[in-house]
């Protein structure tokens, strides 16, 4: 099969993180794939390394004729069997290009987000089907008024051949200068409100005060960096909470790592969550959307109330506390997710919808 994803984001997080696991693990099954996003998309630069085609249009509205008229030329000229959008502004763009077309290609719908729907035209009308990343997503999508038999739930999948904790000692606290038995607590996320950074920040006193020489990390940049990093001074914790921006290394801080936490407002899934597990770490998330779907509450992590930073602050400590115990749940984590949410799993459920639908057209 020839697959094109369309994507209208130019940043990166996790639906970007998914679309670039199903190109290689398509890719691996023998199909041929390219990409297609706006100028200086950072997936499109992913996608170039890995050695995919990629196009880039400028997709300005949802109305957009002349860019219209480019995604109908990529398609047909990539010979895409399979059109997989992955936002708003590209399915609606990318979908009326692809109904253009003489022998159309089947356009499929990745729904990657647990937020209220704006247009239900590109969910129920313009692709032939959808994909959520979580049956959370299918129930809210179904609640909102598309047709359950028009959803198919493939979870999102992640590569773990990165992430084996036994061959990876993880080398952050050298580059932070602490010695080697600190508790080392963070997070891999963009820095947005609603990942609850705040939150971890609220805990924070609290952890110190049981936890003294603990030291917490960020990873991830995004539009709450000034926020975060203005409270990290004026609350004098500059030299215990460590901003350590963009980073290309995750597996190398979650390895350093000995507590994940992100107390999520939202999520349709959580893929950090994935990949903490694949590091065999314990983590503290929030019990909302479906994160459920990924942390075992007890047995693969400790979910917490949302927006509850004293809540957070029990859980770290609970597991800073007992090193048995959050191996012990760091081992289960790796079992759990290795077994449901593989790469290779992603791409079988995929293959088999993309399969379906082209036998019936």
């Amino acid at each position: 099969m020839r697959i094109l994803h369309t994507e209208s984001s130019t940043g990166w997080g996790g639906q970007e993180n998914r679309t670039i696991n199903e190109l290689v693990s398509m890719r691996d099954r023998g199909h041929e794939l390219a990409v297609l996003s706006r100028p200086g998309a950072r997936i499109l630069e992913r996608a170039k390394e890995l050695g995919f085609p990629t196009f880039a249009v400028d997709m300005r509205g949802a109305i957009d004729l002349p860019n219209i008229l480019r995604l109908r030329g990529v398609i047909k000229r990539f010979g895409a069997d399979i059109v997989n959008t992955h936002s708003g502004r590209d399915t609606q763009l990318a979908g009326m290009a692809a109904h253009t077309l003489f022998r159309r290609p089947r356009i499929v719908r990745t729904r990657h987000l647990a937020l209220p729907i704006t247009s239900k035209f590109t969910y129920s009308v313009l692709p032939d089907h959808v994909v959520t990343v979580s049956k959370f997503v299918e129930n809210f999508l179904v609640a909102s008024g598309v047709p359950r038999e028009r959803i198919t739930t493939v979870p999102t999948g992640v590569d773990f051949a990165r992430y084996d904790r036994a061959s990876m000692a993880g080398h952050l606290r050298e580059e932070l200068g602490v010695s080697a038995d600190t508790l080392l607590v963070g997070t891999v996320a963009i820095l947005r409100v609603k990942k609850g950074h705040n939150e971890i920040l609220d805990a924070v006193p609290a952890v110190l005060q049981r936890f003294p020489t603990a030291h917490f990390v960020f990873a991830g940049d995004g539009p709450q960096t000034a926020n975060l990093t203005r409270r990290i001074a004026v609350e004098g914790l500059g030299d215990r909470v460590h901003m350590l921006g963009l980073r290309r290394d995750v597996t190398n801080i979650l390895a350093s790592l000995d507590v994940f936490v992100l107390p999520t407002h939202q999520e349709a899934l959580g893929t950090a969550f994935i990949e903490a597990g694949a590091m065999g770490l314990p983590v503290v998330a929030t019990d909302v959307d479906g994160v459920p779907e990924v942390v075992q509450d007890g047995r693969t992590g400790l979910l917490v109330p949302l927006q509850d930073g004293a809540a957070v602050a029990e859980a770290i400590c609970r597991l800073l506390a007992d090193p048995v115990y959050r191996e012990s749940m760091g081992r289960n984590a790796a079992e759990f997710v290795r077994r449901v949410f593989s790469r290779e799993v992603m791409a079988q459920g995929m293959e088999q919808l993309y399969k379906r639908l082209l036998e019936r057209r």
